[in-house]
C-alpha cells in the first residue's frame, strides 16, 4: 500500500497514460510500414505476423529492463549516464556510437525513401526528375525546418501526424475492404517460406526501436513504474497492431509474384507504393495513400534529425546561435545527404544496417545493464522485470542472432527473396 501511495505520489499531475501510449506508438511505426511487406515477401503472411509477434516480445521485453535500470537513477537520466553508471566507459562509447551510427543511417534511409516517394507522386502529376534530385530536394526542404528551431519541428510535424492518421485510415480501409483472402493463405510461385524469415529479423527489429523514448518516459512521468509499463506496452501493441493490418492490406492485394518486381526495381517506397496504387480503383484514394506515405517518411526524418541535431550539438559544443546551427546542421544534414546522391535506392540496406547498430543499444546494452544493477541494487524493491536471469540471457540471445542475421545476409550465406 505504501508503494502504491508513493507511486501515486511520484506522478506528476494531468499526464495520462494515453499521451505516453501515443508517444511509444508514434515512434514505434516508421521504417517498418515500407520495409515489412517487401522483406517479408518471402515468407509471406503467415511467418511475417509469428515473425511479428516474436520480435514484439522482445523488444518489449527490452524496453522494460531498460526502464528496469532506468528507475535506479533520478529522472533525467539519459543512455550515456546510464552505461556509464552501470557498465563503464567502455560500453558508454559503444553505446554512444552506435546510437549516433543508427542516427545517421536512418537520416539517409529516410533521404532514399523521400526521393523514392516525392519522385513517384511527381511522375503522377507528369514530371519527370531523376530520384536523386528528388532526394536531395526533399532533405534540403526539411533540413531548413530542424535549422530554424525545435519549436518549427514540432509545429510541422503536429500538422503532419493529424494528415497521417486521416490518410492512412482512408487509404488502409479501402485496401482491406478490397483483400483477395487466397492471395494471403495461397500465394503463388515458390512455395517454400521458412527459410526467408532468417534474413527478415533484422528489419522486423528495426521496426520496433522505440527505446530512446524510455527515458523520456521516465523523465515525464517520473518514477511511477505503473504507469510506464502501461504506456509501452499499449504503445508496442498499437505498433504491432498497425504493421499487421498493413501486411494483409499489401498482401491481401498484391500478389507474391510481384514483390519480386519491387525486389528488383530496389524495393524503395516509391515502388510499393506505386504497386498498391495500381490495385486501388478510386484516383482519391490513390491520393490519400501517396500524401499519406510522403507525410510517413516527413515525418519520420524530422523527428530523427531533430534527435541527431541535438545529439551532434553537444557532442562538438555548438552553441544555439545561428552560426551555431548552421555548423550543426552542416555536420547533421551533408554526410546522408551525399549518400542519398550516389545510392539513390538504398533505403532497404540503410533499414539493415540501423538493424545491425540497433541490436547494441536498443537489445544487446539495456539487458546487461539491467543485470548489473540487479547486482548494484541487490535490495531494490521497486520494479523488476520478470523471468529473471534466463530472461535477460533471451533478450541477449536474440540480439546476438538478429545481427549475425543481417552479416550472413550481407554475405549472401541465407536465402533471400528475389
Amino acid at each position: 500500500m505504501a508503494n502504491h501511495m508513493n507511486a501515486v505520489k511520484n506522478k506528476p499531475v494531468g499526464k495520462s497514460l494515453l499521451g505516453g501510449a501515443m508517444i511509444i506508438a508514434g515512434t514505434t511505426v516508421g521504417a517498418g510500414m515500407f520495409s515489412l511487406p517487401v522483406v517479408g515477401a518471402g515468407m509471406w503472411f503467415g511467418y511475417s505476423v509469428l515473425m511479428l509477434l516474436g520480435i514484439w516480445f522482445c523488444m518489449l521485453m527490452s524496453g522494460l529492463l531498460l526502464l528496469e535500470t532506468n528507475l535506479h537513477f533520478e529522472p533525467g537520466a539519459s543512455f550515456d549516464t546510464l552505461t556509464k553508471e552501470t557498465l563503464g566507459q567502455f560500453w558508454r562509447i559503444v553505446n554512444g556510437v552506435s546510437i549516433a551510427f543508427v542516427l545517421y543511417i536512418l537520416t539517409y534511409a529516410y533521404i532514399s525513401g523521400g526521393g523514392s516517394i516525392v519522385n513517384h507522386s511527381l511522375q503522377g502529376m507528369g514530371i519527370e526528375l531523376p530520384q536523386s534530385v528528388a532526394g536531395l530536394v526533399f532533405a534540403v526542404v526539411l533540413a531548413c525546418i530542424v535549422l530554424i528551431s525545435t519549436k518549427a519541428v514540432d509545429r510541422i510535424t503536429t500538422i503532419m501526424l493529424g494528415g497521417m492518421i486521416i490518410t492512412f485510415f482512408l487509404a488502409i480501409g479501402n485496401l482491406l475492404i478490397e483483400i483477395d483472402v487466397t492471395k494471403l493463405l495461397e500465394p503463388d510461385g515458390n512455395q517454400s517460406f521458412m527459410p526467408y524469415l532468417w534474413a527478415a529479423l533484422p528489419f522486423g527489429l528495426a521496426s520496433f526501436g522505440y527505446h530512446g523514448n524510455v527515458p523520456s518516459l521516465v523523465k515525464y512521468y517520473g518514477k511511477d513504474s505503473s504507469t510506464i509499463i502501461k504506456a509501452i506496452f499499449v504503445g508496442t501493441f498499437i505498433a504491432l497492431i498497425i504493421y499487421a493490418c498493413w501486411l494483409v492490406a499489401t498482401m491481401g492485394n498484391i500478389p507474391r509474384s510481384q514483390f519480386s518486381e519491387i525486389i528488383a526495381q530496389g524495393g524503395n517506397m516509391g515502388v510499393l507504393v506505386g504497386a498498391l496504387s495500381k490495385v486501388m480503383e478510386s484516383s482519391w484514394l490513390n491520393s490519400m495513400l501517396t500524401l499519406f506515405a510522403n507525410l510517413a517518411v516527413a515525418s519520420s526524418f524530422l523527428g530523427v534529425t531533430l534527435g541527431l541535431f541535438d545529439y551532434l550539438a553537444d557532442l562538438f559544443g555548438f552553441d544555439d546561435t545561428r552560426s551555431g546551427r548552421i555548423k550543426t546542421a552542416v555536420v547533421t544534414f551533408v554526410p546522408p545527404t551525399i549518400l542519398g546522391l550516389l545510392f539513390p535506392d538504398g533505403f532497404l540496406i540503410a533499414i539493415g544496417f540501423a538493424a545491425l547498430a540497433a541490436t547494441v543499444w536498443a537489445i544487446i546494452v539495456p539487458a546487461l545493464m539491467a543485470y548489473k544493477s540487479r547486482q548494484q541494487f541487490p535490495n531494490h524493491q521497486g520494479f523488476r522485470v520478470f523471468g529473471g536471469t534466463p530472461l535477460i540471457i533471451l533478450v541477449v540471445l536474440y540480439g546476438v542472432v538478429t545481427g549475425a542475421c543481417h552479416l550472413l545476409a550481407m554475405a549472401n550465406l541465407l536465402p533471400q527473396f528475389s
